[in-house]
Order: C-alpha cells, then structure tokens, then sequence
C-alpha cells in the first residue's frame, strides 16, 4: 500500500515527509508486531514485541504522530515482553484507522 492517499487532509505533516513517517511505521509493524485486533470500530490494539529501545521507539514515534495527526489517541502500555499500543480515533477518522490497520496486518505478513 505505498500509494499515501489514505492520509487525511488535517494532517499538518509536510508532504514530503510523510513517505518517511509511514516507513517508520512500517518498519516498527514488520519487525516488532505480534498481535492485532479490533476492539471496536473507533479503536485498534497492537501488541509489539519488547526489547533493547523499543519503548522509547514508540513513545516517540506515537508523539511525533500526534503532532502532525492530532485526531488520534495513542495509549502505550508496557508490559511483559509486550508493549500494547492502542490507537483511537473519532469517527469522522474512522477511515484513516482502516486503512492503518490494513498497512498493519500487511507488513506483518511481510515478514
């Protein structure tokens, strides 16, 4: 899913930035996703395998996300070997969370 159509119009990230961001996010799903599930329609949870960084990896990753994407809610919760990433949206964004979690399950496939 390289095409960057899905990103919606009140991001505030610099155009030619967002290939790099959604790399990122490409790279902490292949290397470091477990497990995903859809709790409800407005909400997607991410289990990622703990290590050496990785927290850090995503508390920054989440912030700067935030900054640019401010219609989502990031709640990171560590725990043992895991760290479970719960991603919200509203339902005006509901759209851009689908297409999250299709970019999601697909890199992890890539594995």
């Amino acid at each position: 899913m390289s095409d960057l159509a899905w990103v919606p119009q009140s991001c505030t990230l610099p155009t030619e930035e967002r290939p790099l961001r959604v790399a990122e996010w490409d790279a902490l799903f292949s290397e470091r996703l477990t497990s995903l599930s859809r709790p409800e329609p407005l909400h997607l949870r991410l289990n990622l395998a703990d290590g050496p960084g990785i927290e850090e990896w995503v508390r920054d990753l989440v912030a700067r996300e935030s900054g640019c994407c401010s219609f989502f809610t990031f709640i990171t919760t560590p725990g043992a070997d895991v760290i479970r990433l719960d991603i919200s949206v509203d339902q005006a964004h509901e759209p851009v969370l689908d297409a999250l979690a299709a970019r999601t399950a697909a890199a992890r496939e890539q594995r």
